[in-house]
């Protein structure tokens, strides 16, 4: 049977929008069972209680469980891997950290291209270290440490968590811009990191604040400042590092991601369920407990962080010469 022009225009042209349809009623019924937020952490620390945090206000807001699976190893690859082989359909997540975006230069070989492989969601958080020093050196203000060291390179160690770690690239990103000589010993966690600069076997250290903030306040550290770009109201009487080295800003910073090709209209209600999170009264006082700045925006805000994050970070490695443990 032959259709008549018209009529047959009519119906390509509803065939060509069922796929269209279809994702905006899939994106309508999502999520429609439970979603898994893969995280490259173990249990503990400032990335796990925040996926834990955004897993219970996703969970309450979009009426299906997020599920925290903890896959810690390979400087967090391990769960980059993971997320870029799942499928593209909103119900595996990647919770986005530094080390994504400082990996892409560490790692000499990677199983993914995390710009081009994970698509930003949102944005959640952002807050800073803390360049702080055992007591016994004998500075009160980064100024001070800038002469001291000066005045003796080499002769300062300088702690983190690991190669590669945002605390080790906050110090690496200091001596880069300040020309100082620290030796870095880096540690097999931050804990280990935090007892012996308590116990002054090394001196100086750019720790993740809500670690080390109570140490602060307990006299058994002492803080020269932070290393975000304003101050923190958990330590508000530390300046920022950058109001004596012009330009120096490190954050840690946590959003979510999705593997390449995850439909559009799913990414957008999740960072609006996101940005609606990050407006509600409740997720603003408990980060803010944690040290924490929020991170709204669209995913294309997101992105760009991930990709300035992962410039900025890949000249302090080119410089230090940082390689993966």
């Amino acid at each position: 049977m032959k259709l008549p022009r018209r009529q047959f225009l009519h119906l390509a042209a509803a065939a060509a929008a069922l796929p269209a349809v279809s994702r905006f009623a899939w994106a309508q019924t999502y999520p429609a069972r439970p979603v898994r937020l893969i995280l490259g952490y173990p249990p503990g620390g400032s990335a796990d209680i925040t996926a834990r945090l955004i897993c219970q206000w996703l969970s309450e807001r979009l009426g299906q469980p997020f599920v925290l699976e903890n896959r810690p190893g390979a400087g967090t690859n391990l769960a980059t891997d993971a997320a870029v082989r799942a499928a593209p359909d909103g119900y595996t997540l990647l919770l986005v950290a530094p080390a994504n975006a400082i990996n892409a230069t560490l790692y000499d070989k990677l199983n993914h291209n995390f710009i081009r492989d994970i698509a930003p969601v949102a944005g959640i958080i952002r807050f800073p270290n803390v360049m702080e020093v055992n007591p016994s050196v004998p500075v009160k203000t980064v100024p001070e440490f800038i002469a001291y060291a000066k005045a003796n390179p080499g002769k300062l160690n300088m702690a983190s968590s690991g190669n590669g770690s945002t605390i080790h690239m906050s110090g690496e990103l200091f001596k880069m811009m300040t020309g100082v000589d620290l030796v870095h010993v880096p540690y097999r966690g931050g804990a280990l990191a935090l007892t012996d600069l308590i116990g002054g076997q090394v001196q100086v250290m750019f720790d993740n604040l809500p670690t080390s903030a109570e140490y602060i306040k307990a006299g058994k550290l002492r803080g020269l400042a932070v290393t975000s770009a304003i101050r923190s109201d958990v330590l508000p009487d530390l300046p920022t590092v950058g109001d004596f080295v012009p330009g120096y800003e490190a954050s840690a910073w946590y959003g979510l991601g999705a593997p390449k090709d995850t439909p559009p209209e799913i990414i957008d209600k999740l960072n609006k369920a996101v940005n609606a999170i990050l407006a509600d009264p409740k997720a603003k006082a408990r980060f803010a407990d944690l040290g924490a700045s929020l991170l709204p925006g669209s995913p294309a805000d997101f992105g760009k962080l991930n990709a300035d994050e992962t410039e900025k970070w890949g000249k302090v490695v080119k410089f230090c010469g940082a390689k993966a443990d």
